[in-house]
Formats: C-alpha cells, structure tokens, sequence
C-alpha cells in the first residue's frame, strides 16, 4: 500500500508540481490549500507525511505545525516545510516548531523526492529497532 502524503500550498501550480512528482515516485497525494483546510484533510485523511508551505490564508504553516504538535494523534506526523521564506530567523523558527525538514523554493522536485524518500526509510528503521528492541 503506497505511502499518504498531504501536500499543502495556496500556489496551485505548486501543488500540481509536487503532486504529480510524487505520484510518479509511487505515493498516494492529497492537496489542501490553506491550513484550515490542512487539519481537517489530516484528520480525514491520516497521511503518513504532510508538505507544508508557511505563507498562507486563513491559517499559516507555523500555526499549523502548532496544532500538529499539539494533539497526541498527529504529533508524530513527518513535515517537510515547503516555503520561499528562507531568511534565517525564519528557518529557525521551521525547526523551533517541529518540522523534520526546513527545504526553501525554488527547489528541485527530484531533491523533494530524496529527502521524501528518506524520512520514510528512516521511520522504517526506527519501527524495526523498536520491533526488535536493537
């Protein structure tokens, strides 16, 4: 069963690029487009990884990542913050929230896909410790 990854963007064309990327790399996507709508996809839906953009309507990604980390259900849900906000206080505050990877536009579909790719890995190897008790 492939891996649900909700992708979250007010830029259409920025969903439609990551979505189709993803697809193409095998995973399940779902697309909100402002954060209000992100809770509730990630109440319905139960991703397994959640791409999130900061700047946006109604509710930005920090406030999001807030109320992720908040409930005990979602806390543990990967997110790879997906935004044009790259000064360094801003970075900072992406790491300070809980977010497991900070990757700035413009940026490259197949690097978005490696580091996709690799949190997966990662949270694989971690079931298998815990499984085996390594």
């Amino acid at each position: 069963m492939p891996k649900k990854i909700l992708v979250v963007d007010d830029e259409k064309p920025i969903v439609r690029l990551v979505q189709v990327n993803l697809e193409h790399a095998g995973y399940e996507v779902v697309t909100a487009y402002d954060g209000k709508e992100a809770l509730e996809k990630v109440e319905q839906e139960k991703p397994d990884l959640i791409i999130l953009d900061v700047m946006m309507p109604q509710m930005d990604g920090f406030e999001v990542m807030q109320r992720l980390q908040a409930n005990p259900k979602t806390r543990d849900i990967p997110v790879i913050m997906l935004t044009a906000k790259a000064q360094d206080a801003d970075v900072f505050r992406g790491w300070q929230s809980g977010v497991t990877l900070y990757l700035t536009k413009p940026f490259s579909p197949f690097e978005l896909i490696s580091f996709v790719r690799r949190i997966f890995r990662s949270m694989e190897e971690e079931d298998i410790e815990k499984r085996y008790e390594i």
